[in-house]
C-alpha cells in the first residue's frame, strides 16, 4: 500500500479499515493493469491512466466515486448513492463484490 494512503487510512477505526481494505483489493482484483496508488486532494484514489476511483472512508462508511456506479444503481438499490453519483457501503453491509468488479472495470477502462 502507498505509504501516504497506508497513513491515512491508519486515522480510522479498525472496523474503516477493514471495509478499505476489502474495498481496495476487489480494485486490484477486477483489472489486470497496473493501477497507481495515491492520495488526491487528501483523498485515497486509484488510477489507470486519466481515469480513477475514490475511497473516501467516513465514520461508518465509505464512499466509492466511480463514474460506472449510476449504471449500476438498480443493481444496488440496497446501497445508498449520493446526489454526486457516489455509492455508500457502510460497515454493517455486505460489501456487493461482483457488482463492485464490474464497476471498477468499467470506470478504470472507459
Amino acid at each position: 500500500m502507498n505509504e501516504s494512503v497506508k497513513e491515512y487510512i491508519d486515522k480510522y477505526s479498525p472496523d474503516i479499515k477493514e471495509l478499505y481494505i476489502k474495498l481496495r483489493t476487489i480494485i486490484y482484483d477486477s483489472i489486470s493493469q497496473e493501477v497507481e496508488e495515491k492520495l488526491w486532494a487528501k483523498l485515497p484514489s486509484y488510477y489507470v491512466g486519466d481515469t480513477f476511483v475514490r475511497l473516501i472512508p467516513f465514520k461508518d462508511h465509505i464512499n466509492i466515486e466511480a463514474l460506472a456506479v449510476l449504471r449500476y444503481k438498480g443493481a444496488l438499490d440496497a446501497y445508498k448513492i449520493t446526489a454526486k453519483g457516489m455509492l455508500q457501503v457502510y460497515i454493517n453491509q455486505n460489501v456487493p463484490s461482483d457488482k463492485l468488479e464490474h464497476i471498477f472495470k468499467e470506470t478504470l477502462f472507459e
